[in-house]
């Protein structure tokens, strides 16, 4: 099984050129990868109101964030980290009427009352600051999600800062690391502070990291890795140099697992979170209370069936070949048999791309999708591994009884 390494020194520049893997079985023989994300940015929350404020806004319940850790959350202080550190959580901002805007990876570091003080005796001062948050957001439209989160902050007492330049957003997929369900199952992993949030040997303190960046297992799936933020002048942890490759390989890493992300890939101002499938990716709370837009998220919820939801696709040429770059994102998926429209390709890379399709023509055994005035372009839809069963269940039920 192929394990990362910890290179003896760090380079001086971090670059990298594509390296094209055209579908998941090469990302798979490929083994482990690690990406930079450069469409991604890093905001920084704080003050007393943090957590309040980001629970009045987004999708998933912050307030673990702010809870006190107790014997069963942390059982070692030291100098830089805490033994266990909080999971990172997914979640969304959506409209008033319920739609998505931006996306929201969130983090929070150790708490001073959890690390001791410089002198080692006893632990640091609790400043009363409130909980400090990390967001690791899409950078495309950073500076328009700074704005509308300044709107929303009116008297709050919380600072929203831009830390694009200081740290960067990197992911850790393919190869045997993103089928790991457990730190059990990955015992060299739980050493060294990635997944579990253990950090018995001190990585962060060797690395000067006051913060003790760390790996966590990916909020959504586990089948997606390792996510984390680190800062900018360094390499992360256990990244091998000649593993690190092109965040286009990530990219198609999720498309293959049907996972859009960020603000094109989940249209802004368009997209309905539960034909996104927001909900199998742990990024909406039915349990916290009131938040912007949840009126549409709570009625849709309840009413049972996602008719359309997003998927994996493959573009393909009439003799079976793979189509490569011959379909745009917003081409119409229509039934050839028939001319009935059946969805729209919402992301498109190479010959894969995603759409939220009708799911009882997406499904029904025949192949006879295609792209809107490009009939010599066959369009294969494919189910998710991860997908839970219900989800087609309760569509096949519902087409039954009508």
């Amino acid at each position: 099984m192929h394990r990362f390494k910890l290179p003896l020194q760090f380079p001086k520049s971090i670059s990298c050129s594509y390296r094209a893997l055209h579908d998941k079985t090469q990302l798979d023989s490929a083994g482990s990868l690690a990406s930079v994300l450069k469409s991604r940015a890093v905001v920084r929350f704080r003050g007393p109101d943090t957590a309040k404020f980001l629970q009045g806004l987004l999708t998933n319940d912050v307030r673990k964030f702010g809870e006190p850790m107790d014997e069963k959350t942390s059982t070692l202080a030291t100098l830089n980290l805490s033994s266990v550190s909080e999971r990172p959580m997914y979640a969304a901002l959506l409209t008033p009427q319920g739609r998505f805007l931006y996306d929201f990876f969130l983090y929070t570091p150790p708490r001073p009352d959890t690390k001791l003080d410089r002198t080692g005796s006893a632990p640091g001062p609790d400043p009363d600051e409130g909980v400090e948050v990390f967001a690791d957001v899409d950078a495309s439209v950073l500076d328009e999600l700074l704005s509308t989160l300044k709107k929303y902050r009116l008297r709050a007492k919380v600072d929203i800062e831009n830390m694009a330049e200081e740290l960067k957003c990197w992911q850790c997929y393919a190869g045997n690391v993103s089928g790991k369900s457990s730190s059990v199952e990955e015992p060299e992993a739980a050493s060294v502070g990635w997944g579990a949030g253990v950090d018995h040997s001190g990585m962060s303190s060797a690395r000067r990291n006051a913060l003790g960046w760390q790996w966590f297992k990916d909020p959504r799936l586990d089948c997606l890795g390792f996510r984390g933020i680190f800062p900018s002048d360094t390499l992360p942890p256990l990244v091998e140099a000649d593993k690190e490759t092109d965040e286009q390989n990530y990219r198609l890493w999720r498309i293959e697992n049907g996972v859009a992300e960020g603000s094109t890939e989940i249209p802004k101002g368009e997209a309905i979170p539960l034909e996104y499938n927001l909900v199998g990716l742990n990024a909406i709370s039915f349990d916290k209370g009131c938040y912007v837009g949840q009126e549409l998220i709570a009625r849709t919820h309840h009413r049972g069936v996602i008719r359309k939801r997003l998927l994996p696709l493959r573009f393909l040429e009439e003799n079976g070949e793979e189509a490569e770059q011959k379909v745009a994102p917003g081409s119409e998926v229509i039934d050839s048999a028939t001319g009935k429209k059946v969805g729209t390709v919402t992301t498109q890379l190479g010959c894969r791309g995603l759409g939220v399709l009708r799911l009882d023509e997406a499904f029904k055994g025949s192949s006879t999708l295609t792209i809107q005035g490009q009939k010599d372009t066959k369009v294969e839809a494919i189910k998710p591994d991860w997908w839970p069963a219900e989800w087609l269940q309760q569509h096949q039920h519902q087409s039954a009884v009508a």
